[in-house]
């Protein structure tokens, strides 16, 4: 079992930056694969980046290709999302998730989620 905690959302403009962190405990963080995902208000939930285990190969979903980076920190147990040049249409809430297997997913554990609001 692994629990995942996010922080760092928070209400930006148009523009600004954000990292959020999610911190995971209970196993060795080192053999998941872990992804971010996001869902607005009406909508299903979506795809926002993966990370590999070992080297950390990534990979990112086209909304956000070039103004996110996903990377992790096996030692803190941590994973990040950096976001900049935020947009309106990335207002959601965040979540990250971690996968014993494929990084493509299914992913097994889930966050609780952290509100990502953009103005304009």
């Amino acid at each position: 079992q692994v629990q995942l905690v996010e922080s760092g959302g928070g209400l930006v403009q148009a523009g600004d930056s954000l990292r959020l962190s999610c911190v995971a405990s209970g196993r060795t963080f080192s053999n998941y694969a872990m992804g971010w995902f996001r869902q607005a208000p009406g909508k299903e939930r979506e795809f926002v980046a993966r990370i590999s285990r070992g080297y950390g190969a990534t990979y990112y979903a086209d909304s956000v290709k070039g103004r996110f980076t996903i990377s992790r920190d096996n030692v803190k147990s941590t994973v990040y999302l950096q976001m900049n040049s935020l947009k309106p249409e990335d207002t959601a809430v965040y979540y990250c998730a971690a996968s014993e297997g494929s990084w493509s997913g299914p992913y097994d554990y889930w966050g609780q989620g952290t509100q990502v609001t953009v103005s304009s």
